[in-house]
């Protein structure tokens, strides 16, 4: 299997925190030299080590964001057993766990 390299161009922030020290962060990482993009994931303390993400292009970002605030959501709504439901999902909804 091929060495992964990446390099953290920015960090954008931080979602959350687990117990055991992962960071759910919002960075943009260039993967093994390409262009860099927006990147979703776990990362361990040190980013020795990293989940699975999603990466965004700067218009998926943007797309991402008029979703998000076209859901007016609200800070104390609790979300349904940790699953966001999102009307335009075909045919599941994403869980947000």
């Amino acid at each position: 299997m091929a060495e992964l390299k990446f390099e953290i161009k920015e960090h954008i922030g931080t979602v959350s925190e687990s117990s055991k020290g992962w960071t759910k962060e919002l960075n943009i990482v260039s993967w093994n030299g390409a262009n860099p993009k927006f990147d979703l994931r776990d990362w361990a303390p040190e980013h020795e080590k990293m989940g699975k993400c999603l990466t965004f292009t700067n218009e998926e970002l943007k797309n991402l964001r008029d979703i998000l605030i076209d859901m007016n959501l609200e800070i104390n709504a609790p979300l349904f057993s940790g699953v966001f439901i999102c009307v335009n999902c075909k045919p599941k909804c994403i869980n947000n766990s």
